[in-house]
């Protein structure tokens, strides 16, 4: 079977299941009101498949130098939140839309800073020649899909905020920590395709 069909069954079935999933940062103590946002989750098809990261440029107000997935607000011209992620992956890392093979969405992330996030993943071929943009994106980099997925190499630690202790999860993967919320995107991503088994962390 190929990737893609893999990737399809497995996340029908882990949407048909009852999960454990995080669906937005615990740092959220009021009502707020959430801009729509999409990533994409880029897996290429390669016998041991990756995903798409970039690190965010250096410079930038929020997050600066951070790990994420390419991705950002839905605008009003876009159709959907697959729309946006394409979008959005074409102008951070220069990703054809066209090459990509829409498989579904994960779960909805809210932000503590007022984004509500859906995952849209895609398949895409290996080796593609990504430009990143100079404005937003430091670099890219591919992390192998079974490490980036497995909860043996996912850690939970800790972070006082306004005087309590909040948790949060932290990949490290060569010289790229990955954490926050796209650490917790990876967390649900895993339970929705059967990576965690009945792991309810």
């Amino acid at each position: 079977m190929k990737l893609a069909a893999r990737l399809r069954t497995a996340l029908q079935q882990g949407h048909s299941r009852t999960i454990s999933i995080i669906d937005e940062d615990q740092r959220i103590r009021q009502p707020m009101r959430f801009a729509p946002a999409a990533v994409l989750i880029a897996i290429t098809d390669r016998p041991e498949p990756g995903v798409i990261l970039t690190q965010r440029a250096s410079h930038l107000r929020k997050h600066a130098g951070q790990v994420a997935f390419p991705g950002g607000r839905i605008d009003e011209q876009d159709e959907d939140a697959i729309a946006a992620a394409l979008r959005e992956a074409e102008e951070e890392i220069t990703l054809p839309p066209g090459q990509v093979e829409i498989i579904g969405t994960s779960d909805s992330y809210r932000t503590f800073t007022g984004f509500d996030i859906m995952p849209v993943i895609g398949v895409i071929p290996p080796d593609l020649p990504f430009r990143p943009h100079e404005a937003e994106v430091e670099t890219l980099f591919e992390v192998p899909l079974d490490f980036l997925l497995s909860p043996a190499n996912r850690a939970r630690k800790e972070v006082l905020f306004s005087g309590a202790l909040h948790q949060y999860y932290e990949i490290l993967w060569e010289e790229h920590r990955i954490w926050g919320v796209t650490a917790a995107i990876i967390a649900n991503l895993s339970k929705r395709l059967g990576y965690d088994g009945n792991d309810p962390a």
